[in-house]
């Protein structure tokens, strides 16, 4: 296959604003040029980053935990997860995620990537990782998180994502990249 010249795609930032900035991001709203010339504006949620990791054990059960969400006002379901530390990279995050959260460390750690939340107006990165080899040390959730774990097959989490019973991106993907190297 050829390489096709994707140029006329690209923006450039003529100018940034920034409108807010609080604890987890920070809003900008940036006028950018467009490659015919014209004009337009954007507005961008920066946000550092974060990772997630799914935890499963021998017997292919993943270890999930369910919080109340505010934006959408439920309890969701969800794989350990948090945002990055400065400094922080993926994989320290995941690891600092997995103990606080379940009370899990894992000696085998496997990369699954890297998603966009939603491009189209955030930064946000979420590192992915899968965690084998699982060692129960106890658990110690930041302050002012409470969460419930649940351990559930990893065959029926599958299920779930399908049935949108799991609606958190981050936790659907994970599942899934999970299953494809583990179930057979």
């Amino acid at each position: 296959m050829q390489n096709k010249d994707y140029s006329r795609l690209v923006e450039k930032t003529l100018s940034t604003s920034t409108k807010f900035t609080g604890k987890v991001f920070t809003c900008e709203v940036r006028e950018v040029e467009l490659s015919d010339g014209s004009k337009s504006f954007r507005e961008i949620v920066k946000h550092n980053g974060g990772a997630c990791i799914i935890p499963v054990d021998k017997d292919l059960n993943a270890y999930m935990v369910r919080q109340f969400r505010s934006p959408f006002e439920q309890i969701m379901l969800e794989v350990p997860a948090g945002k990055l530390e400065p400094g922080e990279d993926f994989l320290t995050c995941a690891q600092r995620e997995l103990k606080e959260e379940t009370g899990f460390v894992s000696s085998n750690i496997i990369d699954l990537g890297v998603m966009t939340c939603s491009p189209g107006y955030c930064s946000e990165k979420i590192g992915l990782f899968l965690a084998l080899d699982l060692e129960y040390e106890g658990e110690k959730p930041d302050e002012g998180e409470l969460l419930d774990i649940e351990k559930i097959p990893l065959k029926d989490l599958i299920e779930m994502v399908d049935n949108n019973e799991i609606l958190d991106a981050k936790t659907s993907i994970c599942i899934l990249k999970a299953a494809r190297r583990l179930l057979k």
